[in-house]
């Protein structure tokens, strides 16, 4: 691991760092913030996975997360949404490719050899981190913004015993409906559907359902609300009858100013149950 940055803030520490992948097959970069906290033992860990066009950095500058992890002593990683670098595919749009990797294993070329992001966050940065810092890994939790969310959503419902709290904001909530993965699913695991359903949260919460209660922020001003679909996850958590709490806000759109106003009731939200 290659420490690329490390800066005081709010008492703690946040740091930008490197490795190399053997999931992905190449350099990935990805950022952690220690609160004060871990100065003196383990703290919990939130998982804060960023949407499309997004790299580790954009969580990490906008999100306003640090003041709240640090109120509540818990540990924030903002991995990166796709690999990168020369020899690894890309597409000039800007909802495919590096930038676009929707949280899959790839089993289709050109994205096969480098686009494992299931793997990477589930199992070989997790090995990484811990590791390396003073993180608790029985009390994790994970959370995300738009194809985040998703990513967010369906490693939680697919691994509870790992993350054992969750939450998104403005979700991609049923990708195997929507634009915003029936594309990205065709070009990464094929034509054939059914292997699509492992990573679509509404699907899979109607299936598994989720020990504990999810929580999801919506901006009803949201302008990609139609390729989201939050109904759709709703409709879910009550055929399962999960607990979900669902808000939908009536001023916010899908920005990070949206992402930023609700930060420290997600951090809240997960540091209440990791301590539970």
């Amino acid at each position: 691991m290659k420490t690329l940055s490390e800066n005081a803030s709010f008492g703690g520490v946040q740091g930008v760092y490197s490795h190399s992948s053997d999931a992905c097959q190449c350099e990935m970069t990805f950022a952690v913030y220690l609160p004060p906290q871990a100065k003196h033992g383990k703290v919990p860990v939130l998982w804060f996975l960023s949407g499309l066009t997004c790299t580790h950095e954009n969580a990490m500058t906008k999100a306003g997360a640090q003041q709240w992890a640090a109120e509540e002593g818990i540990a924030l990683i903002f991995p990166d949404t796709s690999p990168r670098g020369e020899g690894v595919a890309n597409d000039p749009a800007y909802d495919l490719g590096q930038g676009a990797g929707f949280y899959v294993n790839a089993t289709e070329a050109p994205w096969a050899p480098h686009f494992r992001m299931w793997d990477y966050i589930a199992r070989e940065l997790p090995e990484l981190v811990f590791a390396e810092f003073p993180l608790d890994r029985d009390a994790q939790g994970i959370t995300g913004h738009s194809m985040g969310g998703h990513g967010a959503l369906t490693l939680a419902l697919t691994h509870p015993e790992i993350y054992r709290s969750v939450s998104a904001i403005s979700p991609i909530a049923n990708p195997t409906a929507s634009d915003w993965g029936r594309k990205q699913l065709t070009a990464y695991l094929g034509t054939d559907e059914s292997k699509w359903a492992a990573h679509d949260a509404s699907l899979l919460l109607a299936e598994k359902g989720y020990p504990g209660t999810i929580m999801i922020d919506q901006g009803a001003k949201d302008q990609f609300l139609d390729l989201l679909k939050p109904e759709a996850l709703a409709t879910a958590a009550l055929v399962k009858r999960q607990p979900l709490r669902l808000r939908l806000i009536e001023t916010y759109d899908h920005s990070y100013f949206y992402v930023a106003s609700v930060m420290q009731d997600h951090v809240k939200f997960h540091a209440t149950n990791l301590r539970a």
